[in-house]
């Protein structure tokens, strides 16, 4: 046990669309920080609750290209330097992702134990997890395929279901051969199957060699695993990244790894364990799993309630106030808000797929934009002028550019900045401002240890992010 290498393989592609319209696909909720108990994100919680286990390695991180700096940053917050960041063009699925990382883990020759990890989980507690991670770990050694199965707490129609061998309260963190898996079910059938106590929640944590996923990819789905292959083979490395060559992932099938392999393995065994988990999927979810007042309200930001009963309230910014309701989802962000029924939690993702369907910006875009730098907040707009917030961290510097259609304003808020202007360079600190002409080259540096807050006033016939030529750049981004 003392020489088995844990490598932490992070799935983090997801979008999140069911916690809508705080999550959205340029800012998921693996990046946000849902749990008001915590200020920690989902994905940085993710890797902090492994502290404990022994034979740790830096994660593996599978993430959609979009979102590389976010995962770059986030993991910088919580001082992790993944040993790689691996970036997907498009999403598909788990089974090419988890393929891709075992082929990665295996450039060590070491054949680490891989776990395996959704990178927007909520686990209540981390010690029982570690627990049966640990069990995981050593029947994992004897070349088995492990899945951690939670113990049903109500008739769940979101989560897929495993049928064990032997009954699950007789064998709590032991490993017992699966029998089935079973889909998401009707209301009708969850009630049946949690009847059951050999019946468990799907967790999507897995636990395997290396080595023994990559054979039993060669056996079930060896297509796949040689698409994955040339893949990785022909990917580049960017900065702090590895990006998967987009032509030879495209070709990957869009499959999970429940489907390619859990399913068909002979190997295949569950770890029945109790830790509070959540794959926090919605927002009825979400309020299940949240601290509550009397009135079994979740409140969350500026809220007002009276008579309000059974409720998920929360504001980003503005007063909410609720009268006389009853098992409702209510949430207010700075351009969108959603009022939906309890009931109807799991059918917000067609909500969203509608406002896609009819280019609704708010859809899938979010008001924060990350950049290797920082990133901006979008607060006010007009036609032909755009009013920013930017956040550069500390030690940290935008390219030299120039607009061609814009001119911009910088207000410092905190902070200083090193501005350069064509051939001149200047401080500005707390209250100071400069102007950038259209077409004039300029760079704006944080020299100090501590964020650097501005406003940026943008005005110009045309606004695009796009609209940017750069000349130098530490992070290696083209136009």
């Amino acid at each position: 046990m003392r020489d088995l290498i844990i490598q932490p393989v992070i799935l983090s592609g997801g979008t999140g669309t069911r916690l809508w319209p705080l999550s959205r696909e340029s800012y998921p909720k693996q990046y946000i920080a849902l749990n008001s108990s915590s200020n920690f994100t989902f994905l940085q919680r993710t890797q902090l609750r492994l502290k404990g286990l022994k034979n740790l390695e830096e994660p593996i991180i599978v993430s959609n290209e979009n979102h590389r700096f976010i995962v770059a940053e986030q993991m910088r917050e919580i001082m992790i330097k993944p040993k790689s960041i691996i970036l997907e063009p498009f999403g598909r699925n788990t089974a090419p992702a988890i393929a891709i990382a075992a082929l990665k883990a295996m450039e060590t020759n070491i054949d680490p134990i891989l776990l395996i990890l959704s990178s927007d989980h909520e686990i209540k507690n981390p010690e029982a997890f570690r627990t049966s991670v640990k069990v995981g770990v050593n029947e994992a050694s004897k070349s088995n395929l492990i899945t951690l199965g939670t113990i049903p707490t109500y008739p769940s129609t979101g989560y897929g279901y495993i049928k064990a061998q032997k009954n699950y309260c007789k064998a709590k963190n032991n490993a017992i051969p699966i029998l089935e898996y079973i889909e998401k079910p009707d209301l009708h059938k969850a009630k049946e199957l949690i009847k059951s106590q050999n019946i468990l929640w799907n967790s999507g944590v897995f636990v395997f060699r290396a080595s023994s996923i990559i054979e039993e990819f060669e056996k079930y789905s060896p297509k796949l695993l040689n698409i994955c292959k040339e893949t990785l083979s022909k990917s580049q490395i960017d900065y702090d990244f590895q990006r998967l060559d987009r032509k030879s992932f495209e070709k990957c099938s869009n499959i999970s790894i429940d489907y390619a392999i859990m399913e068909k393995t002979k190997k295949g065994k569950v770890i029945p364990f109790d830790a509070g988990w959540s794959d926090v999927g919605s927002w009825d979810a979400l309020w299940d799993t949240e601290n509550k007042n009397s009135d079994g309200n979740v409140i969350i930001g500026n809220i007002f309630d009276k008579d309000t009963e059974n409720c998920y309230l929360r504001s980003e910014k503005n007063l909410l106030v609720t009268l006389g309701i009853k098992n409702l989802i209510i949430v207010s962000t700075n351009d969108a808000m959603l009022v939906a029924s309890q009931k109807e939690a799991q059918n917000i993702k067609k909500i969203v797929e509608k406002l896609k369907d009819d280019d609704r910006k708010e859809a899938k875009f979010h008001h924060k934009t990350f950049r290797p730098w920082g990133y901006f907040i979008s607060i006010e707009n007009g036609r032909n002028w755009q009013i920013k917030k930017i956040v550069v961290n500390p030690l940290s510097s935008l390219s030299l550019q120039l607009h061609k259609y814009r001119s911009e304003h910088w207000i410092i808020l905190e902070g200083s900045a090193m501005v350069e202007i064509e051939e001149s360079s200047t401080i500005l600190t707390q209250n100071q401002s400069t102007y950038i002409p259209i077409g004039a080259k300029h760079r704006l540096s944080n020299p100090n240890k501590t964020s650097l807050k501005l406003i940026e006033v943008q005005s110009g016939n045309y606004l695009g992010e796009d609209d940017i030529v750069r000349f130098d750049d530490i992070y290696g981004r083209s136009n």
